[in-house]
């Protein structure tokens, strides 16, 4: 008797399997019809990708290359989510990744977080995506040599508005139009993000009315701000800014010195140099 319980419950648990089976796959293919996923990436769940590699588009020194068949199985999971749609982002590329399968690459551009207007994050010359910000925390924050100050955006985006909310008057003398220049900071590069550049780019605007991102146009300004990250650990950020007044023709740097303490960080910006700079 109890072998015949045994069978029953046997064969009760493979129908369950076959059905259970069959109502996934015709979930999928509603999916794949809707455009919800997508098949493109088969040939990585085949075990045909040996090799990833993540390249940062403003630091070429930050670069990871992914050979572990668990990451890139994860990173299948993700691309085969992604939503195909008709449009990409202005942004500017994060990140170029590059998919190596038996000698062939597959290469796309990357921008990290969501485009507030639903375009596509990820694109190739052929198809273009939004995928989700799992590719973010899953795979490129676990691949960091993570001795970025936590919290990156707020000591580094807060500390340039607190400077400009602090020297308004002076930086605005006449009229004066502002330019604040992130492309020379080389330290500081292989953080910044499009999408946070263009959160940044609102509250500067809120900040000073005549203030603007510079964005290879610098002979348009009046005065340039320049930052520079001078050296940083999970919980100290130091950085120069440096203010060249093509009116005046003068040139004036403050510091910043920053520690991340009881859960925040503490912004300090000043015209004089601090002890332990």
């Amino acid at each position: 008797m109890k072998r015949v319980y045994k069978n029953i419950s046997a064969f009760i648990l493979l129908i369950i399997m076959i059905f259970s089976t069959t109502g996934c796959q015709k979930i999928n293919d509603l999916k794949l019809k809707m455009g919800l996923i997508n098949n493109d990436f088969e040939y990585i769940k085949e075990g045909k990708a040996d090799k990833i590699i993540i390249q940062s588009t403003r630091d070429l020194g930050f670069r990871f290359v992914v050979t572990d068949k668990s990451t890139i199985g994860d990173l299948y999971d993700i691309l085969s989510s992604a939503k195909k749609v008709d449009q990409k982002s202005e942004l500017q590329p994060d990140y170029i990744f590059e998919i190596h399968e038996n000698g062939m690459v597959h290469k796309f551009n990357y921008i990290t977080g969501l485009d507030k207007n639903d375009y596509g994050n990820l694109y190739s010359d052929d198809a273009i995506y939004i995928v989700s910000k799992r590719i973010d925390h899953d795979i490129i924050r676990n691949l960091w040599n993570y001795r970025a100050p936590r919290e990156f955006k707020v000591t580094y985006y807060g500390s340039i508005i607190q400077f400009l909310r602090n020297y308004t008057e002076k930086l605005t003398a006449n009229g004066n139009k502002v330019g604040i220049d992130l492309s020379q900071d080389v330290e500081g590069a292989k953080y910044l993000l499009s999408t946070e550049i263009e959160e940044f780019k609102e509250n500067l605007s809120k900040t000073i009315s005549t203030a603007e991102l510079v964005d290879n146009n610098s002979e348009e300004f009046d005065v340039l701000v320049t930052i520079k990250t001078q050296g940083y650990k999970t919980t100290v950020y130091k950085a120069i800014i440096t203010v060249n007044d093509k009116i005046d023709k003068s040139e004036t740097k403050y510091y910043i010195y920053n520690k991340y303490e009881n859960g925040e960080w503490e912004i300090n910006v000043t015209d004089t140099k601090p002890n332990k700079f």
